[in-house]
């Protein structure tokens, strides 16, 4: 939880974090060291208190007995006032000495030295009692008294103070040697807090700079190979760096992605420029099956001689009629130089189809029409209803009867589509073959004409293979074809 906070935290307050703990483990270092070392000195300072004390006191003893001496001898203020400073300041000398019973033999030194200063000061005041009394004998005795204290108290301390020095030079040396380890300690210490710090502070920029460091590795990665194949970076931390790697990581999903739309596309216009190559040669190859089957010189003589009799006959009008259906027939097919027309274009061709060849067959063709003339603006692949017709004429109604065949072409809306329904009553054919035609396997029998194959193959590409194209048929049951046309992007 802590590594995920501090991975979590802005650059700005990480350093700011490092430089606060080092700098507390610094200064907490110092102070451990200094501390150590006064404790150290006062424990040195304090070993000689003892022998600079007795000194002391064995020196005011003397300045005590000094101003005795002159006070009894002279009787003098200034030895009195000595004296009695003197015997001040040993007073509370005496009160740091030890009073109490103590089997510790510098404590009971101190007890001795004490009782002997306090039995002193007594027979030094019983002196200067006697000396204002003018009792020569009693203060001479008492002098002597305190002369001789003075003199055991001296050795006394003497002794005692070159024992405490003995002892003292001991716990000296023994404090020496613990102030070198403590030297040594604080050093180590001072030592391993800096390493710290610096192991720290080695963290702290790793992990600012391995981060930027991989992105950069990254980023010369994509510059040098494609950038499909460089993987994403993971995400450590929730800082600036860790943004800036987010971010990269997105940039790179949205190239991986940008390159992937770009090959899409491509393929996509590879297949729509293949597609239209297709269309176009059908269409070119329906254009000359068509041409090719409208200068057959059989049918070109059978149409022209049924002009001719139209002509006799009859009046020029009815030849005119039947001349212009045949131009107007002709010229659909040269003129189409687009792969789509109007719908309503292609049932006036279908017109001029039925026409033609009821001048021929002398009206046999019965021809039926249901039109939904709000779709006559449907644009539509070019030369895909008149094939169809002409199927139905050449090989479903041609071995009936005269005046009993018959074509019906229906035009309707049904949801979102436009169907186109061509059905004659004629001899029909086996759903085996039918099955065969719809899956391209087999090319019906064909005299020169587009075909029902070569509609139904356009279809596909022009529709991108949406099942537009529709077949039934029984045995002796007519045939039924549907196209259904989508009226989508714009159309009627």
């Amino acid at each position: 939880m802590k590594a995920n906070f501090f991975a979590n935290m802005k650059i700005s307050r990480k350093l700011v974090a490092v430089f606060l703990v080092t700098s507390l483990v610094a200064m907490g270092v110092n102070i451990f060291i200094y501390l150590n070392l006064n404790q150290a000195l006062a424990k040195i300072d304090s070993v000689f208190s003892s022998n600079i004390s007795l000194n002391e006191l064995s020196d005011n003893l003397n300045q005590l007995h000094s101003g005795l001496t002159g006070y009894l001898e002279t009787k003098g203020t200034d030895n009195l006032e000595l004296y009695y400073a003197s015997s001040q300041k040993m007073n509370d000398m005496m009160r740091q000495l030890n009073d109490d019973v103590t089997d510790n033999n510098v404590k009971l030194s101190e007890r001795d030295i004490r009782n002997m200063l306090s039995t002193y000061l007594k027979t030094a005041d019983e002196a200067i009692q006697a000396k204002r009394g003018r009792n020569i004998d009693e203060y001479t005795e008492k002098y002597n008294e305190c002369s001789k204290i003075k003199d055991y108290l001296n050795t006394y301390i003497y002794s005692v103070n070159n024992e405490q020095f003995r002892t003292n030079s001991e716990n000296y040396m023994a404090l020496t040697k613990s102030l070198r380890y403590t030297e040594v300690m604080s050093l180590l210490i001072f030592a391993v807090s800096s390493v710290m710090n610096v192991l720290l502070i080695i963290i702290l920029t790793s992990s600012i700079t391995r981060p930027l460091t991989l992105l950069s590795a990254k980023a010369d990665e994509i510059s040098q190979e494609s950038p499909e194949n460089v993987e994403p970076l993971e995400v450590y931390s929730e800082d600036e760096v860790g943004k800036v790697t987010r971010a990269f990581n997105e940039m790179l999903t949205s190239i991986k992605d940008y390159i992937a739309r770009i090959r899409t596309q491509l393929i996509t216009q590879s297949e729509m420029k293949e597609k239209n190559l297709l269309m176009e040669t059908h269409l070119k190859d329906a254009q000359l099956k068509y041409l090719q089957s409208q200068i057959n010189p059989h049918f070109l003589f059978n149409t022209l001689n049924a002009g001719a009799q139209l002509a006799m006959m009859e009046g020029a009008d009815r030849t005119v009629e039947y001349i212009r259906n045949m131009a107007d027939f002709f010229r659909y097919n040269v003129k189409k130089n687009s792969d789509t027309v109007r719908l309503g274009e292609e049932l006036e061709l279908v017109d001029s189809y039925i026409y033609i060849m009821n001048v021929r067959f002398a009206g046999e063709i019965l021809f039926e029409k249901d039109i939904d003339e709000s779709l006559l603006d449907v644009i539509v692949p070019s030369m895909i209803i008149q094939p169809l017709v002409e199927n139905s004429v050449k090989y479903g109604i041609k071995d009936l009867e005269p005046g009993e065949g018959k074509v019906t072409l229906v035009v309707y809306r049904e949801g979102n589509c436009c169907c186109i329904r061509v059905s004659d009553n004629g001899i029909g054919t086996d759903e085996e073959i039918i099955a065969k035609i719809m899956n391209h396997e087999k090319k019906p029998s064909e005299t020169g004409g587009v075909g029902i194959t070569n509609v139904m193959t356009r279809l596909d590409l022009f529709y991108n293979n949406k099942e537009v194209f529709e077949m039934k048929s029984h045995k002796n049951e007519g045939t039924h074809i549907t196209i259904k046309i989508p009226l989508e992007d714009g159309n009627v």
